[in-house]
C-alpha cells in the first residue's frame, strides 16, 4: 500500500529579503469581494506611508486592475519585469496586464496556472516592499494551493459574507490554511449590512450575521464587519479605489499591522544576519 503523503507540504522558497511580509487575502467563497478587500487593504497600508505590492493570483478571473483604473502593459528590466504602478504607488502585477484586450479569457488548465503564479513572485522585480497582498481566486484548488504551498506567506485574511452558506465554504479554506500551518489573520465580513440613505437605519440585507461563529470555529477572530457601499461600487467600476476610505475599515488595517509589523520583521531579519 502507497504511504499517504496529504499532510506533506512543498517547502517555501527563502523569503526575498526585500519583501517584509506576504498577506493573502482568501474566501474559498466566489462573490464575496474578496477582490475589493485585497484592493482595500493595499490602499489603506499605503496611505500610512507603507511601500505596498498587490500580486493578482486570479489568473481566470483578474479584477485588480480594473479595481485601480490600470491598463498600461508592464516594463521589463534587468533584474526582471517591473509591476505596474498605480496612481499612489502601490506595485501591482496581474495577467490581465500582459493581455492585448482585458476582456480575453486566459483558458488554462491547472499546472499552467500555478506556473504563471510562480513567475509573478519569481520573475517580478517588485522592489522594497513592507507588505506583498496577494488577491487569491475562490476555491481550494490548484491556484491557492500553489500559492500556499510554494510562495513564503506570512498569513491569510479570511472574506466572508453574512450567510451560513458562505461561512461553510469559507471554513473550507479556513481549514486548508490551518492544515498547511499557514497562520489565520482574521476574519472580515463583507456586505454586512447597508444604511438606509433616509433614516439612517441598519438594515441586513443578506439576513443576520454568522462571522463571529466562523471565526470562532476556526479559532480566529472576527477583524471587521464591512457595510454594502454603493459609493465603493462606483469608485470600483472608475477605477478608482485608492480613493475610497472607511472608517470601520482601519481596524482591519490595524489588525495586520499588529499581526505582522515592519518593525519587527526588519529586527528579526538584522537579527539573523
Amino acid at each position: 500500500m502507497s504511504k499517504d503523503n496529504s499532510k506533506k507540504t512543498v517547502k517555501p522558497p527563502i523569503q526575498k529579503p526585500n519583501i517584509n511580509y506576504v498577506i493573502a487575502v482568501m474566501s474559498g467563497k466566489g462573490g464575496v469581494g474578496k477582490s475589493t478587500i485585497a484592493g482595500l487593504i493595499a490602499s489603506s497600508l499605503q496611505r500610512r506611508g507603507l511601500a505596498i505590492g498587490l500580486l493578482d493570483a486570479d489568473i481566470t478571473g483578474p479584477s485588480i486592475p480594473k479595481l485601480f483604473g490600470i491598463h498600461q502593459s508592464p516594463l521589463s528590466s534587468p533584474e526582471g519585469i517591473l509591476p505596474v504602478q498605480s496612481e499612489n504607488g502601490i506595485k501591482i502585477m496581474s495577467i490581465n496586464l500582459l493581455l492585448p484586450e482585458e476582456d480575453q479569457p486566459v483558458i488554462w488548465r491547472g499546472p499552467l496556472i500555478g506556473r504563471a503564479i510562480q513567475q509573478f513572485w519569481s520573475d517580478i522585480n517588485w522592489g522594497d516592499l513592507d507588505y506583498l497582498i496577494i488577491d487569491l481566486p475562490p476555491g481550494t484548488a490548484d491556484a491557492a494551493l500553489t500559492v500556499m504551498q510554494s510562495l513564503p506567506l506570512d498569513g491569510i485574511v479570511l472574506i466572508t459574507s453574512p450567510q451560513d452558506l458562505a461561512g461553510m465554504v469559507v471554513r473550507k479554506a479556513g481549514n486548508m490554511s490551518m492544515h498547511l500551518g499557514i497562520p489565520i489573520i482574521g476574519l472580515v465580513e463583507n456586505m454586512s449590512y447597508t444604511i438606509c440613505p433616509k433614516c439612517g437605519e441598519s438594515i441586513n440585507l443578506f439576513g443576520e450575521s454568522q462571522a463571529e461563529s466562523t471565526a470562532r470555529m476556526l479559532g480566529s477572530q472576527l477583524v471587521g464587519r464591512l457595510p454594502l457601499d454603493t459609493y465603493l461600487s462606483v469608485m470600483c467600476d472608475q477605477g478608482k479605489i485608492e480613493n475610497y476610505s472607511n472608517l470601520e475599515f482601519e481596524n482591519v488595517t490595524e489588525k495586520i499591522l499588529e499581526f505582522a509589523s515592519p518593525k519587527e520583521k526588519e529586527a528579526s531579519l538584522e537579527a539573523g544576519n
